[in-house]
């Protein structure tokens, strides 16, 4: 299933592999692609939209869509 999130908060490459390895660890097999420039984060997963916007969130980031 393909979900976009907007998320707030990344800044730098550091901010993109957090939130990489954030959702990585949710599930191994997603596959996460992020534009740093628009706030978006792209994943590809099985897992809720609930639950990959919670594991950004404990990273520290704020999720708006």
């Amino acid at each position: 299933m393909n979900q976009i999130f907007t998320v707030e908060g990344m800044t730098c490459g550091h901010c993109e592999k957090a939130v990489t390895k954030a959702l990585l660890a949710l599930d191994a097999q997603a596959k996460v692609v992020i534009d740093r420039t628009q706030n978006k984060v792209h994943v590809t997963s099985e897992k809720t939209r609930e639950a990959l916007a919670q594991a950004i969130a404990d990273e520290g980031y704020r999720v708006s869509a």
